[in-house]
């Protein structure tokens, strides 16, 4: 609870004990005098309405004063002046200061919802140590670093920018990004990102992006624009109050006017207006269900998962398809050489070092793969003149005169050349060529993710009914792994447009529920942003994931997509019932006020009481905790 907060309740626990005072000396008869005097009790009752209402007042005022007068301040300032006019003092006191405690709960509850996202704020660096020539250090801020310094980490310090670690080891903390409480290893040659904390080894780092374009901006970017994309729910609340309000105001003013004009008692009247006013207050409504969503959007960033706003974290309720790209993904993206088949005469050496000077500048894992089986061994890059990109096919490179293929059995097709058969099926083939002779297949294996297999059945029982996995590999490769994980369909051999038209044809067949897709966030951008809910996985780092993806996982646990989907339908779910209990009891308790079976007390139950209730069951996802 917050300094402002603390404040607020003191005041209204002050009002809340005068009230009672005056109360109980009214009910009771101890000053007769004084109570029975019209003006005196106004004046006596005008004191603890003041002090909690004063802010309410002024905010009806402003609103009246900018055109902008159909809100919970103006229904609440009309009704309690109504009160006052017809002498029901108490009433009218009462129902300001049960108004503010209603505010007061809002406040509470906005604000713990709140702090599970904020918190991320702390994960900002305050300075950064940067290695200057000569061995110096000096601390500057973040926003200073330029790509290429050095940076200085010590133990316990936060990294200001995405890096790789020069020399030194530690172990990172990186809970309050990835809600992954077990620390990683960090040594030579590894890609750290910034926000995460140091453990107690020191670490020298490379700056590789500037404080704008690291991980810990584009998050907290992220998590700020994330209210502002409000859920199909959460707008028809809003257009809902826009016209339920004034429609409000007009039957009330109505049932003031007309019933008395045939009947007489015009202060029965008024009273039963201003008793309407207060029940019809919206304020159960345009607090409780945006609390709701905003609530679920902090249960999973505490799970480690970065919702960009409510209107998906609504779709990720209705995902009944979910379709997953396979390497990164459901595999480890962790290529090996598995094996190396040379064609008679051929060496295995020439073979990977062949390919591995087509690959020499590609950052795919399979060039990566390559290079590394070929150990120490240097590959000099500059014979190659030329290389060339057959998309979803492989390399074409032109090395000292001579043309390199290496990619798949289709390019090598292309020109001409046969390739005997692999017996292999899960392995990705690479085959190699030179000057039109067949010199070899590489063989290249991924494994499968650890907790992939346990991902799909929690995403099942999460209602998902079809899994659907699309790869660019070649098709034995996919059905090894998708028959190992028990996916229900696999779409292989796909080149990038082919994954966006297989979604396409996906979205057009879906008769209910959306449709999810799964990916790195860099090759599978254009699936990602054409799907109904864009997820990428691992991509803490990656520009193109926060850019093209709704929902990021903030580390690469497969396991994390079923429970924010639980999460999504436990926030739906509060949501609906918030609506339909706030609408229920304020329609029966609107009737029997009409017909002044209700008085003011019952009306403060029906806005504030009924505020409360929705309230806390907004509140209860507050206590949603990591299941992973």
């Amino acid at each position: 609870m917050g300094a402002k907060q603390k404040r607020e309740l003191n005041k209204i626990l002050l009002t809340a004990a005068l009230f009672l005072c005056l109360l109980l000396a009214d009910r009771l008869h101890l000053a007769p005098a004084i109570f029975e005097n019209r003006w005196l009790s106004l004046a006596l009752y005008l004191v603890p309405y003041l002090l909690c209402g004063a802010p309410v007042l002024r905010k009806a005022l402003l609103g009246i004063k900018n055109r902008q007068m159909f809100d919970e301040s103006f229904l609440m300032t009309v009704a309690t002046v109504g009160a006052f006019a017809i002498g029901e003092n108490a009433e009218a006191a009462a129902v300001m200061l049960f108004y503010q405690v209603g505010e007061w709960f809002q406040g509470y509850a906005v604000g713990r919802s709140r702090r599970s996202i904020t918190e991320l704020m702390d994960i900002v660096p305050e300075s950064a140590n940067v290695e200057r020539p000569g061995g110096t250090v000096e601390t500057v801020d973040p926003d200073e670093v330029a790509v290429g310094d050095v940076l200085v980490i010590r133990p316990g310090e936060r990294i200001p920018v995405d890096g790789t670690v020069l020399s030194g080891e530690s172990l990172i903390n990186t809970a309050a990004l990835t809600g992954e409480p077990v620390p990683r290893a960090a040594r030579s040659g590894d890609a750290v990102i910034s926000g995460c904390i140091n453990g107690d080894g020191l670490l020298r780092v490379r700056a590789e992006k500037a404080f704008e374009d690291s991980a810990v901006t584009r998050i907290l970017e992220l998590v700020e624009t994330a209210s502002e994309k409000k859920s199909r729910t959460e707008s028809f609340i809003t257009r809902f109050a826009r016209y339920y309000t004034p429609i409000v105001v007009c039957t009330a003013v109505l049932l003031a006017i007309f019933p008395p004009l045939f009947a007489g008692g015009w202060a029965t009247w008024i009273y039963r207006a201003c008793a309407f006013l207060v029940i019809s207050c919206p304020c159960a409504l345009v607090i409780s269900v945006p609390l709701a969503f905003f609530g679920g959007i902090g249960a999973a960033s505490r799970g480690g998962v970065l919702v960009k706003g409510s209107n998906y974290l609504e779709l990720m309720a209705q995902v009944r398809t979910l379709v997953s790209d396979k390497t990164g993904t459901l595999t480890m993206g962790d290529f090996r050489v598995a094996e190396v088949l040379c064609a008679p005469g051929v060496k295995r050496g020439t073979v990977l070092h062949i390919a591995a000077l087509a690959e020499g500048l590609s950052t795919h894992p399979i060039a990566q793969s390559i290079r590394e089986a070929l150990g120490e061994r240097e590959t000099d890059l500059s014979a190659v003149t030329s290389v060339e990109n057959v998309s979803g096919r492989g390399l074409i490179a032109s090395v000292s005169g001579r043309r390199i293929l290496v990619g798949s059995d289709a390019l090598l097709a292309s020109e001409g050349i046969v390739c005997p058969a692999v017996s292999d099926n899960a392995a990705t083939v690479c085959r190699v060529a030179e000057d039109g002779r067949y010199l070899g297949a590489i063989l290249i294996r991924d494994q499968v993710k650890p907790e992939a297999r346990e991902a799909v059945s929690a995403l099942r029982t999460q209602g998902v009914d079809q899994i659907i996995m699309l790869t660019g590999d070649r098709r034995a490769a996919g059905d090894a792994v998708g028959r190992e994980l028990g996916v229900d369909r696999i779409c292989a051999e796909l080149l990038p447009a082919g994954k966006v038209a297989q979604v396409e044809a996906l979205l057009a067949e879906q008769k209910e529920g959306k449709l999810a897709f799964v990916g790195d966030g860099i090759n599978d951008a254009p699936v990602l942003a054409r799907s109904d809910v864009g997820i990428a996985m691992g991509s803490l780092g990656s520009d193109a994931a926060i850019e093209a993806a709704d929902v990021v996982i903030m580390d690469d646990d497969l396991r994390r997509i079923a429970s924010v989907m639980g999460i999504a339908r436990r926030t739906v779910a509060i949501a609906r019932q918030n609506i339909v209990f706030a609408l229920a009891v304020k329609l029966i308790v609107l009737v029997l006020s009409a017909f002044g079976v209700a008085n003011m007390w019952t009306a403060v139950f029906a806005d504030v009481g009924v505020a409360v209730l929705c309230i806390l069951n907004s509140m209860r996802l507050l206590t949603v905790k990591r299941t992973i």
